[in-house]
């Protein structure tokens, strides 16, 4: 399900990257001026999907330490939701700018389905203060964020191997997640070692913490997926709503019930996509193409 937040005032008007009133039905945001704070490289990806999909242009602020909203090492938590921490990098990246859009980006790992431990969420959200709305777009899959204990360089090779080294940095720490002795962003074998062995002699108990450096200009994997969100993003915005224009109008929630193809009884499986406007209280339901019967196995008659 798309994250996406009504928000707003109906009466605005649909405004132009130029400030002057668009055309309903127009491209919103072609030519517009998209800011974007980041220190981890992620105007990489979400800059060449806002220009081919919206005609936009972003701007990427290295300026600003977005590390001070929250750490994937811990040692600074993230205050609030993933969506709110998104939002408020969007918001920082218009106040540093002056422009009227801001683009904010944030990571999460979470449990996964069938019980997989590294399923990655990104939400890339837009806020656009001249409509007055805001717009998310979200990816999710499996990520790379593997961790472990080692005591000698042979188990450091084989978690290191399985953790995607070195195209995905690691982290290392002596003696376990929480200890604050922390080196972050290696990348090369030379540097993994002398890591691991600084690591070693600090260790009271012998062993040494690595995990995945889940930063996105180290995690390849995870850059994928914020790209993918960003692509969510862009095509939703082209999305209008039928009733106010605004763009942004997409899936919110779906409709459960696909009735099961031996008995018909309704099922858990999805039949239809609810779609809402995040300005006016515009609301539809579009039935899922293809959508015409569930398989009996999934039946909680045919199948209990």
């Amino acid at each position: 399900m798309r994250a996406n937040r009504p928000s707003g005032n109906p009466g605005l008007p649909i405004v132009g990257a130029d400030g002057k009133a668009a055309a309903p039905g127009g491209a919103p945001y072609d030519g517009a001026r998209i800011a974007l704070v980041t220190r981890h490289g992620k105007g990489r990806v979400l800059g060449p999907v806002l220009s081919s999909v919206l005609g936009a242009r972003l701007e990427v602020d290295d300026g600003f330490d977005t590390d001070a909203l929250g750490t994937f090492t811990r040692e600074v938590a993230r205050p609030g939701t993933q969506l709110e921490a998104a939002r408020r990098k969007a918001e920082v990246a218009i106040e540093r700018s002056a422009a009227s859009l801001g683009l904010g980006s944030e990571g999460a790992f979470v449990g996964g389905p069938f019980g997989f431990g590294g399923w990655n969420v990104e939400l890339v959200v837009l806020v656009d203060r001249g409509r007055g709305i805001e717009v998310t777009g979200i990816a999710q899959g499996p990520g790379m964020h593997l961790h472990g204990e080692v005591r000698t360089v042979d188990e450091l090779d084989a978690l290191a191997a399985r953790a995607g080294f070195p195209a995905h940095g690691l982290v290392l720490r002596p003696d376990g997640p929480d200890d604050p002795r922390i080196r972050k962003g290696i990348t090369d074998p030379p540097g993994l070692r002398a890591a691991f062995e600084d690591a070693l002699r600090a260790s009271a108990r012998g062993i040494v913490h690595v995990e995945n450096d889940l930063r996105a200009h180290l995690n390849p994997t995870r850059m994928r997926m914020v790209e993918q969100a960003g692509r969510d993003l862009a095509e939703r915005l082209l999305s209008r709503c039928p009733s106010c224009d605004a763009p942004g109008f997409g899936v919110v929630d779906v409709v459960t019930g696909l009735p099961c193809a031996c008995c018909g009884s309704p099922t858990e499986d999805v039949v239809a996509d609810e779609r809402a406007c995040v300005r006016c209280p515009a609301r539809d339901r579009r039935p899922r193409p293809g959508a015409v019967a569930a398989d009996p196995a999934r039946c909680p008659f045919c199948n209990p």
